[in-house]
């Protein structure tokens, strides 16, 4: 159907306001073809319809996608994340607290099929996205979805995010309150909101039933709201400023009450202020978890009770309110117990880990396991049958990259297992450790460094393969992971996270990746984990074996697993992992110079090898390594509550690693900070040699701000901070060394 019929099709079907915004991004498409409307300018206009570009060299074919280009003037397409596409890319697709319909699922089954690769993708924001979704389909794919409901809207870009919810809120069995219609109308009051249009980053909300679970997970967001009731009154403990990405900072508590009519003019005040105050210039400090440590919280609440006085008048604050009692979810079928009705095989199996018992009596709720959090077109048709059968409409997604069917009979549960094993997405182990979570990684992310896709798949099918002599300990651990630093997968609240980077061996890479320690996934995200060691990607599956069955062997009671770690400290982890931490050299084992899902060799290129067995060791690497001893010793200090001897040794970690890689250019520097730094500065920064394709050299910042700016007074959470930017800077010197190195040897060789 051409883009034109689509429209007229479509026109009685979509909402006013939707359907013109998709005609102004539309014509912001061609402009853009004309060359008439700036790229940078283009690109935040596409990232705030949800539009990402995508990387397309980790081998993999895509049979049915059209390899197509746009006709954009001559040489105005560049390959890289700032330029407008030449191949596909990837659609986001915003749900609201994660709520689905029936009818919604039929079509994105559709859309799946007609636009993309047949698969949808759940993130860790409750959205979905489809890949290899072409530009010049993206408005028509946008009407269709507005035809149902749906908007793509604000699902990317500098603006309020999906604003996600515990996915079992209103049959939590724990919850004072179902949160589910204030996340929505939060969601709806913030969308292209005026005053969230001035944003120097993102800004993401979530809401939470309880304080004990991790649904929400209040304590990781820019603004998290907790379900409270005091005396009768329904209300929300507020936190603010919270944050993954690389490095994390927890929420501080902003209100430890607000009444259920404050909390649309509370986040409207933050966001104001965020808008007025938050970084513009720097993007790499430009997320309100910075704004709200360089005032301090007293001083942040001080600004948004000031700004909420001066909040101009608006109904909407309050207006939902007056229909909170006409909001309810109506079960589809009457509650049956179970009773004796036959199980089939496997049954009990998969209803120990993916059937919660609701609070309302007779009925469960079914956690639809999704693997890697695909499903595909087929299988989203035939799941939305299953609803229609048994739960209607009462579909959500989840932040974990499953789907959840609210408001089973339990008397069903036998034949919806049956029918979901059917189509494949029978599997038990919602919520243990074979429900892994995962980033898009190397598969099609531009900032991934390792195969987190392929790591996770290769884990699940070996633990589900071990899971039924595994402890009861071990099959509660999370595991997440990352393709790079900047923690998309969730790596720092989990049991074990993984994180990826690469080490180099004479001309060679290997996938490596940071083994996480320490994250707390309950409690709303209570606490984040720090790297201990960097693994090579192979060794991940026996270093996890390695950590379990330590965990296990040491645990006292029912102790969690961080608890444990905590105990043995994170000396004794890193022995655990340093057995793991080597590698052979390629003649021995070239298995491990490639990543998992991926049978290309992961190198830098042939520069050609000497005639020595021997690997070479290169100055920097020597060098290098003192100061990764350095930013240990700083996770040390860190556990013994000796927050300015860690604040001391990061900093000078950061130091070591700028003079291992001076060091390349220039022997002599010496051991003296100024010197290191400005050597530093002079021929690595002002260069730009230590500037990669994405992060612009932001991590020099950290270094350069610590020296120019120390910490007088430190504590935990500044010192824990200082320590990951220290980590940070580290990996970045091994992405230098290796650029300067390759340009060195490509220029010798001409």
């Amino acid at each position: 159907m051409s883009a034109t019929t689509w429209k007229q099709a479509l026109a009685d079907r979509m909402p006013e306001h939707l359907a013109h915004e998709v005609d102004v991004f539309e014509g912001q498409i061609e402009l853009r073809r004309q060359g008439k409307v700036d790229e940078k300018v283009f690109a935040e206009t596409r990232l705030r319809r949800g539009v990402y570009g995508q990387r397309y060299d980790n081998g993999q074919r895509h049979d049915g996608i059209a390899d197509r280009t746009l006709d954009f003037p001559s040489g105005e397409l560049t390959k890289g994340p700032e330029t407008c596409w030449d191949a596909p890319g990837m659609q986001r697709i915003k749900i609201p607290f994660g709520g689905l319909n029936t009818e919604q699922m039929d079509l994105l089954a559709e859309l799946a099929e007609e636009y993309s690769d047949g698969v949808l993708h759940v993130t860790t924001r409750q959205d979905f996205q489809l890949h290899y979704v072409h530009i010049d389909d993206t408005p028509n794919l946008m009407r269709r979805l507005a035809s149902v409901g749906i908007t793509t809207r604000e699902a990317c870009g500098n603006t309020v995010r999906n604003v996600t919810c515990c996915p079992i809120a209103g049959v939590c069995r724990d919850e004072p309150f179902d949160v589910t219609p204030y996340s929505r109308a939060l969601a709806y009051f913030m969308l292209g909101h005026p005053d969230c249009l001035d944003f120097g980053r993102k800004f993401k909300v979530a809401f939470s039933g309880c304080a004990q679970h991790a649904c929400g997970l209040a304590s990781m967001h820019d603004l998290g709201f907790i379900a409270r009731v005091r005396e009768g009154k329904r209300g929300f403990e507020v936190h603010v400023g919270g944050g993954l990405g690389p490095v994390p900072h927890q929420a501080k508590l902003l209100y430890d009450f607000a009444g259920e009519e404050e909390i649309l003019p509370v986040a409207q005040a933050a966001a104001r202020v965020f808008a007025r105050l938050g970084e513009k210039k720097n993007r790499n400090r430009a997320r309100l978890k910075f704004l709200v440590a360089n005032l301090g919280i007293d001083e942040f609440r001080e600004l948004v009770d000031e700004e909420r006085k001066v909040l101009p008048p608006d109904d909407r604050h309050t207006d939902y309110i007056a229909k909170l009692p006409d909001y309810a979810e109506n079960p589809f079928k009457d509650a049956v117990q179970l009773n004796g009705k036959p199980r089939p095989e496997g049954y009990d199996e998969w209803a120990e880990t993916n059937a919660y018992k609701q609070q309302q009596a007779g009925y469960a709720t079914v956690i639809v396991n999704l693997p890697l959090g695909d499903i595909s077109a087929d299988q989203t048709r035939a799941l939305a049958d299953i609803a229609r059968e048994h739960v209607g409409d009462n579909i959500r997604t989840t932040v974990e990259q499953n789907i959840i069917l609210r408001w089973v009979s339990e008397a069903d549960l036998p034949k919806v297992y049956t029918q979901l094993k059917a189509i494949g997405l029978g599997d038990p182990g919602a919520g243990t450790i074979v429900d892994i979570t995962a980033c898009p990684g190397t598969d099609t992310c531009k900032l991934g460094i390792a195969s987190s896709r392929g790591l996770a798949g290769e884990l699940r099918t070996q633990l589900a393969a071990k899971s039924a002599s595994m402890d009861d300990a071990i099959k509660d651990l999370k595991i997440k992971i990352s393709g790079c630093f900047n923690s998309c997968g969730q790596h720092h609240v989990a049991d074990i996270g993984f994180y990826g980077n690469a080490r180099k061996v004479g001309n060679r890479r290997v996938p490596h990746f940071q083994v996480v320690v320490g994250g707390q996934w309950d409690e709303n995200a209570g606490s984040y984990g720090l790297a201990v060691g960097s693994v090579p990607s192979k060794s991940v599956p026996t270093v996890i074996d390695a950590l379990a069955q330590r965990y296990v062997s040491e645990r006292q009671g029912d102790e969690k697993f961080k608890a444990v770690m905590d105990r043995l400290g994170k000396k004794e982890v890193r022995a655990i992992l340093e057995p793991f931490m080597q590698f052979p050299i390629y003649e021995e084992d070239p298995s491990y110079y490639t990543d998992w899902g991926d049978p290309r060799e992961y190198t830098i290129g042939d520069m050609g090898t000497g005639e020595c067995a021997g690997e070479m060791v290169s100055l920097f690497s020597i060098e290098v390594s003192k100061a990764e001893s350095e930013g240990f010793e700083a996770q040390l200090a860190l556990d013994d509550g000796d927050y300015a001897k860690a604040d001391a040794l990061a900093y000078r970690a950061m130091v070591l690693a700028a003079r291992a890689l001076v060091r390349v250019q220039f022997l002599d520097v010496g051991d003296d900070p100024d010197n290191v730094v400005a050597e530093f500065r002079e021929r690595f920064f002002d260069t730009e040699l230590f500037f990669d394709r994405f992060s612009k050299g932001k991590f020099a910042q950290y270094l350069f701000d610590r020296h120019e700016s120390p910490n007088a007074n430190p504590n935990r959470d500044s010192a824990h901070r200082l320590i990951e930017e220290a980590q940070l800077f580290i990996e970045a010197t091994h992405g230098c060394e290796e650029r300067v190195t390759a340009t060195s040897m490509d220029s010798a060789l001409l």
